[in-house]
């Protein structure tokens, strides 16, 4: 009977210690997530004239109740991996949010504004006919920001906001905008000054939202993005776009000092940055470490490299996700999502700089 109580005594004890550590793992009041496709979580399930949407099959296939929801992958994307994280749920989208009753309420812990199609510049989601570029995007969080400062008040929004974080995954459009063979842009500026274009114009929508409550920044350069199923097809040898890459590099390297010199101008802010370049190459040149043996070929499509024809209800998709980079002609699959959400938080200075999420968080 002693050791029945003990047991009993034990039990309880530990329940009581899983509440708290359950209770402890919340590390920000919230999360607001803003960005292209790589972080849609379903904003464009509500844009009815767009065409880049994801809330058909076979997207979805791992994602829990093997249902699309609008995300450009077969599972979570990075936006989730990070809320959990976090400790928080997953940002719903802010279009779904918006019209409901208790959205007030939901706002407190964050929600998703990232749109597939979207990019730093308006207009880079023309070949999709619709999605919410970033100017949009910071236009939406300003209307939740208002909604924070009338229902907590000023200082209590600002306190919130100042420990939330913000994370801005966004400019694979803009590149792809610029080295498409029936784009004008790239007659009218340099690739340099075309990247110089979109550091300035996203330094522009960081101080908005800094405007509005932001101090925490966990801002993503752009990925190999050259090295993507559909950007490989467009060559005979499928080698990766030099062009697209050699943009993405370029603009990764403006914008860490442009963070630099946004901490220096505006004071109180704090921002981590990720190398998404960086870790696909590793993911290219040494998949083994990862657990890939694809990294060329789409999991999902048809055709050649599974690119041809995209990740479509009439599309065959592969019986093991988890070994392939792409899980169709642009997004990673879920488990490349889930390495990079971890360089992304608990990263090494390899990758983020100066400090990781998890670092950022604490700061």
């Amino acid at each position: 009977m002693a050791q029945v109580t003990l047991f009993i005594v034990f039990f309880f004890i530990s329940l009581i210690n899983l509440k708290v550590d359950t209770e402890g793992a919340q590390l920000a009041p919230a999360a607001f997530i803003f960005g292209d496709s790589l972080v849609d979580v379903g904003n464009n399930n509500y844009l009815k004239l767009s065409l880049a949407k994801a809330d058909f099959p076979h997207n979805g296939v791992d994602y829990p109740g093997q249902k699309a929801t609008g995300r450009f992958c077969n599972g979570k994307n990075a936006a989730d991996f990070l809320a959990e994280k976090l400790g928080l749920a997953s940002p719903p989208p802010y279009l779904a949010v918006k019209s409901m009753p208790n959205k007030s309420e939901i706002y407190l812990t964050g929600v998703s504004f990232a749109s597939g199609g979207a990019g730093i510049f308006n207009g880079t989601d023309d070949l999709y006919k619709q999605s919410i570029p970033l100017t949009k995007q910071v236009d939406f969080y300003i209307s939740v920001y208002q909604d924070l400062v009338q229902n907590l008040g000023s200082t209590e929004a600002q306190n919130r906001l100042s420990k939330s974080i913000f994370t801005i995954v966004i400019g694979s459009n803009d590149v792809f905008g610029y080295v498409s063979s029936d784009s004008s842009l790239g007659k009218n500026s340099t690739p340099q000054q075309y990247a110089d274009s979109m550091t300035s114009s996203l330094k522009d929508q960081l101080k908005r939202l800094h405007g509005a409550g932001a101090r925490k920044f966990v801002v993503s350069g752009v990925g190999a993005v050259g090295c993507c199923p559909s950007q490989r097809l467009k060559n005979k040898t499928q080698e990766c776009n030099a062009d697209a890459n050699n943009l993405a590099q370029l603009y990764n390297a403006d914008l860490k000092p442009m963070l630099q010199g946004l901490k220096t101008e505006l004071g109180d802010i704090s921002y981590s940055y990720f190398d998404a370049y960086g870790v696909f190459q590793t993911f290219l040149q040494t998949p083994a470490k990862y657990g890939f043996t694809e990294t060329k070929a789409a999991c999902c499509g048809l055709g050649t490299l599974n690119a041809k024809v995209a990740c479509l209800p009439i599309s065959s998709y592969c019986s093991d996700r988890d070994d392939h980079v792409f899980w169709d002609l642009y997004h990673p699959t879920q488990a490349a999502a889930s390495i990079l959400a971890d360089d992304i938080f608990d990263g090494t200075s390899q990758y983020t700089y100066p400090v990781n999420a998890r670092e950022l968080v604490a700061v």
